[in-house]
């Protein structure tokens, strides 16, 4: 079990498989004018950029490579400091790390997304960026966290890994900031099990984001080019088999979102009177994924023996999706020795340091939340009891029933 996406892989996947292998040309790149040449990766940069309401899209080979991206197109580097949340998949982190900037960890709220205020006390004069996550298919306080960005001239940069068919007041996520990242791995909403995309509005950046996934290049290249190239990039270029598969998954988003909100609220309905459980709050509840239902139970105890008899964990365990589980970062094992960013003659704030419970209304916060699994089942993220996309109402009705049992259990 994994995302949505992972549970509906169908014949119309194989077919598009099926056409780019029978055709027998795999690269991105190819002339038009060449019959085996499908287009698969540039069509789905025109359908994406589409669905999420930009002007342009670059796909990648994953969604940390679509940080990069972003995180490179914006210039951001040494001397900077970039705000993300604790609560987030450490990609998020680690790209800021690669970016040789300073990732500044910061409080999540009952949203699970990033506390403006925390936000705002967090600003420096070192400050290039926000980072807002929307973690778990919920969008974050956009409105606020914008405000934040624009009056500080700080770029914004929403991570959208976790909430590919999300929307804030009636808008894509993903939409809002200077450029929104997406990841298509086995555990997200579409897959093909790697994969990601960066997508913007504004031109300059589209070029340098193209430019920075491959090697230099301009927008839209057919074949070998020579010179011409505006800036040394790298490799993080996206096959035409994955694409044919992408493009097979993007059209049952909407389909996916619309069971998963049923589902839910099948599971929210059945424990809603039941005292001591508050739900996670959604500044756009019709607009959220719906892919998992997220409780605050009254106390940590309470909240570890719910998990246990569930088989699942409170969120404070959730892996590399908690900073203080995070030991290369607490730790700052960088790739080499001499320990860039966190010894870079450029950074002028001083020594820096990540340490366990530096952010503690993320921490209680996490340690009394518990994942109920409506799209996305994942340990890894403390989801490992509920529901997935394919289950019917009558599966959803009994595991409503083992959730009454065990939290009226302990909450009466």
């Amino acid at each position: 079990m994994a995302g949505p996406g992972s549970d509906l892989i169908g014949k119309e996947e194989k077919e598009a498989v099926l056409e780019v292998l029978e055709a027998g040309y795999l690269f991105r790149y190819g002339d038009r004018s060449n019959p085996g040449f499908k287009g698969k990766v540039w069509e789905l940069e025109r359908v994406l950029a589409e669905r999420i309401q930009t002007k342009y899209a670059v796909a990648v080979n994953s969604g940390t490579s679509a940080l990069l991206v972003a995180l490179y197109a914006l210039g951001i580097g040494p001397g900077d400091e970039v705000i993300v949340p604790g609560y987030t998949f450490i990609a998020s982190i680690s790209s800021i790390i690669f970016a040789r900037a300073i990732p500044v960890l910061t409080e999540v709220d009952t949203t699970l997304n990033l506390d403006p205020q925390d936000v705002q006390r967090k600003i420096t004069p070192r400050t290039k960026a926000i980072m807002l996550v929307h973690m778990l298919g919920n969008p974050g306080r956009i409105d606020e966290i914008k405000r934040i960005a624009d009056e500080n001239n700080l770029f914004l940069i929403e991570d959208c890994a976790q909430a590919l068919g999300a929307t804030y007041k009636g808008k894509a996520v993903g939409s809002f900031g200077h450029m929104g990242t997406f990841s298509f791995n086995f555990y997200k909403t579409i897959t093909a099990g790697e994969g990601g995309a960066v997508v913007m509005s504004d031109e300059a950046l589209y070029e340098r984001s193209f430019a920075v996934h491959d090697q230099g290049h301009l927008p839209l290249r057919q074949g070998v080019e020579q010179g011409g190239r505006t800036v040394l990039g790298l490799d993080f270029r996206l096959t035409e088999l994955s694409a044919a598969v992408l493009l097979a998954q993007i059209q049952r988003i909407d389909a996916m979102k619309a069971r998963m909100h049923e589902i839910k609220a099948i599971l929210k309905t059945a424990i809603s009177d039941i005292e001591g459980v508050t739900f996670r709050e959604l500044p756009d509840p019709q607009g959220e994924l719906a892919s998992l239902l997220v409780l605050f139970l009254p106390n940590e105890e309470i909240t570890e023996r719910v998990c246990k008899e569930l088989g699942s964990s409170n969120l404070s365990k959730s892996g590399w999706h908690v900073y203080s589980n995070m030991e290369h970062l607490l730790d700052k094992r960088t790739i080499t020795a001499e320990g860039c960013p966190f010894t870079c003659p450029y950074y002028q704030g001083g020594e820096v340091n990540y340490t366990k419970g530096m952010l503690p209304q993320t921490d209680s916060l996490l340690r009394r939340a518990v994942n109920i699994s409506v799209g996305v089942w994942d340990k890894g993220l403390g989801a490992s009891f509920g529901a997935t996309i394919k289950s019917t109402d009558e599966h959803v009705l009994q595991q409503a029933e083992i959730l009454v049992k065990v939290l009226n259990k302990y909450l009466k």
